[in-house]
């Protein structure tokens, strides 16, 4: 999907990079497809409550299948339309109930309603679409809670899971990939222990089972940076504290089976093969970046991407693009691109950047990352011996070459000076004498000769 400037959305088929549908959408503000790619989701500025705003489109007919009016559109509301990976499910919030349809045939319109007095934000699971969450803020009193429900129609008539708390003014909600965990973060603009300025975070797990319930035990106080589940499913990081923060990976039972160095960190990227993990520093941070091997508990390198505002694996899990990107930055724009331990392997400038993904493929289609860094390797190897026959062996490179020390800055003023110096006096501002200067140098020499002997002269004339 490609919006333009002139209000139109372009949808290209990403093997052939042909377009296969325009869609001309005067002033549409969001847009978004479904995970399959069979509808497009479009939210537009609306004047009246008559005027339906939102609009599910069908790629494959270019015709609208369901359109709704939505006031106001904000980062926990949108999209409006939620689907499972798969597509099988499909729900909206709307005031005191969230609503469900036939994915396949939206001219049903709502297939059932679950009603939820109160609701503010919803998050189905994706991988399968089987439960969906649902935040109650706090209300007269009554503390904020959070409620997993099963999707089916029959089996909504009580929440198999429910956690409430006070003090929260937002949440993160996280799935897992299984749909059996749910990790959700709690904001509250205001901290009482007066230790941070943005207020505090909590960390609280809840499964589907019902078999847990509670806070996740962290070491350290301080603020929530990033949670991230792993791609299985089967364990989650956490990067939290005071700086430096820490980091710690969890099993999905919630106990702790490794910690990570400390450092100055607040994001987590889980390599789709979930061997690896990219523990880094983004926003205000200098962006440092650490690469880990979770299986083998060990640390494969280290690097820096500063002013990065994107950061993801590729599908294979062999490779890692950072992206500085506008309206964030306006200057530096960049996209780099990391070995998976760390070492830089392409960097690209550009005037101005405004976003950078990769290619969409299922990690599936992919080997395991051991058996990918080994052919990857042989083939470095074999290039190398093709290149090298008849000559000597050289000693490779290190991986994380150490940075060059900066020289040290001169000012344009000295730069001058230097210049005009090697003119007046036999010098040269890059170290070797011009013509004029060594012609000025001989001159001199002579003129000392000359006066030399003219002194020696009228001396024994005395």
């Amino acid at each position: 999907m490609v919006t333009k400037m002139d209000s139109a959305i372009g949808i290209y088929d990403s093997n052939t990079l042909k377009e296969i549908r325009c869609f001309q959408i005067p002033n549409v503000v969001a847009s978004a497809l479904s995970p399959c790619g069979a509808y497009l989701q479009t939210f537009q500025k609306s004047t009246t409550p008559q005027e339906k705003n939102v609009v599910l489109w069908s790629i494959e007919t270019g015709d609208p299948v369901y359109e709704q009016f939505q006031k106001n559109m904000t980062k926990a509301t949108w999209p409006s339309i939620r689907f499972s990976s798969d597509e099988a499910v499909a729900c909206r919030l709307a005031t005191n109930e969230i609503q469900f349809f036939d994915a396949a045939d939206f001219s049903k319109g709502i297939s059932h309603r679950l009603r939820v007095p109160g609701v503010a934000a919803v998050e189905l699971s994706r991988a399968p679409g089987s439960h969906v969450a649902a935040f109650v803020p706090e209300s007269k009193g009554s503390p904020a809670s959070v409620q997993i429900y099963a999707c089916a129609k029959e089996l909504q008539s009580q929440p198999l899971a429910r956690r409430s708390f006070f003090r929260c003014s937002t949440v993160q909600l996280h799935w897992n990939h299984g749909s059996t965990g749910l990790l959700v973060v709690v904001q509250s603009d205001v901290d009482k222990t007066n230790q941070s300025y943005y207020g505090e975070s909590k960390l609280h797990y809840l499964t589907t089972d019902g078999a847990f319930e509670g806070l996740v035990p962290l070491r350290k106080e301080g603020p929530i940076h990033d949670v991230q589940w792993s791609y299985s499913g089967k364990e989650f990081a956490v990067v939290y504290g005071f700086m430096p923060a820490s980091a710690t990976v969890f099993d999905k039972k919630c106990k702790p089976v490794q910690e990570l160095a400390s450092g100055p960190y607040n994001t987590i990227r889980w390599n789709p093969k979930g061997k690896l993990l990219c523990l880094a520093g983004f926003g205000n941070l200098p962006g440092d970046m650490a690469f880990w091997d979770i299986i083998d508990k060990k640390q494969l390198g280290t690097t820096r991407a500063e002013c990065s505002v994107t950061s993801e694996w590729s599908a294979d899990g062999c490779y890692f693009m950072t992206a500085t990107t506008a309206p964030r930055l306006q200057v530096d724009n960049c996209v780099k691109i990391f070995n998976y331990n760390g070492s830089l392997l392409f960097k690209k400038m550009f005037n101005k950047l405004f976003q950078a993904d990769w290619k969409p493929e299922s990690p599936d289609k992919f080997g395991e990352i051991a058996e990918l860094i080994k052919s990857v390797g042989s083939v470095k190897i074999e290039e190398t011996k093709s290149l090298g026959q008849g000559s000597t062996t050289k000693k490779p490179a290190s991986a994380n070459p150490p940075a060059q020390k900066p020289a040290a800055y001169r000012p344009p003023h000295a730069k001058n000076a230097a210049a005009v110096q090697a003119e007046l006096f036999g010098g040269s501002s890059t170290g070797e004498m011009s013509k004029n200067a060594l012609k000025n140098k001989k001159k001199r020499e002579k003129q000392k000769e000359k006066k030399a002997a003219e002194a020696a002269a009228a001396s024994g004339a005395t």
